[in-house]
């Protein structure tokens, strides 16, 4: 997991890190570092001309510790001072922008750059709020952004983040502790694997999905589930489900309000209809395992608003659903509103975005980057659902059961065909799961 760390958090990570190794060693692995990156982004520093931007502090320490490498390795360097910086940098082939980094507080205007010359951020774009993600001043339009150390709310939230281009770090070792993160590939190595004394009751996963004009979410949740892992699906849908839905075999259909206590977990809401709520209240009134909440199923969050802190439940709303749990939209800061819905509810809270959100009660943050616009196509959501769910029933807590879910969810929708349908995904999700394991073993 990549950290996520607020100015006041960082500061302190940097002071510890200072008082081990020292400030001269840590700006000399951070400039490193940024040459490295910069010698990337070039292809070859040979004759290559790159102007350094560079300011007072830190920041501008790891913007001269790059320059002197790069031009020992010959390309054409120029530093220019932030208080005398020109109102345009012209003929360079990369710019890199270590002017201001964290804890930037006033308005920085950057230099205007040529068309088709690079741009390469240290730790942040200059002239943003690292903590709000709000632009002071002009920043430069980055194409890449070299995190350093960890990554920072600007990164990732607010108008800032348009202005980081694509996000790459370098962790140095700087950071021990931390609360907040971005979940990555390696992440995949903690899902729990199976046991030898493992039955079909192991992993099993109730569902409460499909109606008579939605039956299709009930087919999407439980391929999703089996993808992640569920041992034993049980599944009750709302009306008329045809017995002809191509469901797979290992599949059991249940009827009634009564609950089977041997499963682990429960997935409720994706095609039961708009006016669900009392229906499915009825037979989630004693259960004691997590549940997720998703799509229609969120009314009934709207209902027991006042019980949920008793229950381990999961809501995954869209932004829209986010609005009618709360009553008013998502708005800039969706850190902060994601915090909120999950402290007043007593709930792990998913955001459903191009960067997905998700928060625990005690305010605990985890981050997904790896949707895709292949997403945002229906029934997407439906099999998420079922993947957490089966997550969760393979021993994770929720808030990490979603988060590993929908980072493994956003893999797979990378290999989606062009418009490929929401029904491709369990496949590559068994794909990706497939060469992971794969990949443990020949280590």
């Amino acid at each position: 997991m990549i950290p996520i760390l607020t100015t006041a958090e960082m500061r302190v990570e940097d002071a510890r890190a200072v008082a081990q190794r020292g400030t001269d060693s840590l700006v000399a692995a951070a400039g490193t570092s940024v040459a490295l990156q910069a010698r990337q982004m070039l292809g070859s520093c040979y004759g290559s001309r790159v102007g350094v931007v560079v300011g007072p502090g830190l920041n501008g320490a790891d913007g001269r510790v790059a320059a002197r490498w790069l031009r020992s390795r010959g390309a054409l360097v120029d530093e220019i001072e932030v208080a005398h910086q020109p109102a345009a940098l012209d003929g360079y082939d990369l710019v890199i922008d270590a002017a201001f980094g964290l804890g930037c507080s006033r308005p920085y205007f950057a230099p205007e750059v040529s068309e088709g010359t690079a741009v390469l951020a240290v730790d942040l774009p200059s002239g943003v709020d690292s903590d709000s993600g709000a632009v002071l001043g002009s920043p430069l339009q980055a194409d890449v952004t070299l995190a350093i150390g960890a990554l920072k709310p600007a990164h990732l939230e607010g108008p800032a983040s348009a202005f980081a281009g694509e996000l790459r770090f370098a962790g140095l070792d700087i950071v021990q502790y931390f609360r907040d993160g971005v979940i990555e590939d390696r992440d995949l190595d903690q899902l729990v694997r199976g046991r030898p004394d493992d039955h079909k009751w192991a992993h099993a996963v109730q569902v409460y999905a499909g109606s008579t004009l939605m039956p299709g979410a009930a087919g999407l949740v439980v391929r999703g589930a089996l993808a992640g892992g569920a041992s034993m699906i049980r599944l009750e849908s709302r009306g008329d489900v045809p017995a002809s839905l191509d469901l797979p075999l290992e599949v059991v259909r249940t009827m009634g309000e009564q609950f089977d206590r041997r499963c682990r977990c429960v997935v409720a809401g994706p095609g039961l209809g708009a006016d669900a709520a009392t229906w499915l209240g009825k037979r989630l009134e004693d259960v004691d395992v997590p549940v997720v909440l998703d799509a229609d199923g969120l009314d009934l969050a709207l209902l027991r608003a006042e019980t949920l802190a008793e229950r381990q439940w999961v809501l995954t709303p869209h932004e829209g659903e986010f609005a009618r749990l709360t009553g008013q939209p998502v708005g800039s800061n969706r850190f902060e509103a994601v915090r909120d819905l999950a402290r007043e509810t007593g709930c792990v809270v998913l955001l459903k975005g191009p960067t997905t959100v998700l928060a625990s009660p005690d305010g605990t943050l985890r981050v997904v980057c790896s949707g895709t616009a292949a997403l945002a196509t229906a029934g997407t959501g439906d099999v998420l659902a079922g993947l957490i769910g089966a997550t969760i029933a393979r021993g994770h807590d929720p808030l990490e059961a979603a988060a590993l879910a929908a980072h493994l969810h956003g893999r797979a929708g990378s290999r989606l065909a062009t418009y490929g349908p929401a029904s491709d995904l369990p496949a590559a999700v068994t794909e990706i799961l497939g060469e992971h394991h794969a990949g443990e073993r020949d280590r």
